[in-house]
């Protein structure tokens, strides 16, 4: 695997991560820890955000460097 590869894969595991990360503090505070208006609720939205719009950049991306 040259380094490109594995940056690469990197990338897209930890955008991966992220969004799961997002998606569990959302849950986590719509769940009743929180609220529709905490701080926590907006975190995780942005997580989520951040990590869907890395994996959607990679994707669009493809194999181009």
């Amino acid at each position: 695997m040259t380094g490109r590869q594995v940056h690469r894969s990197a990338t897209i595991a930890l955008s991966a991560l992220m969004a799961l990360v997002g998606a569990a503090l959302v849950v986590e505070a719509l769940g009743g820890h929180g609220g529709v208006l905490s701080a926590r609720t907006l975190l995780g939205a942005l997580f989520l955000a951040a990590g869907a719009g890395r994996l959607y950049v990679e994707a669009r991306r493809g194999g181009r460097a």
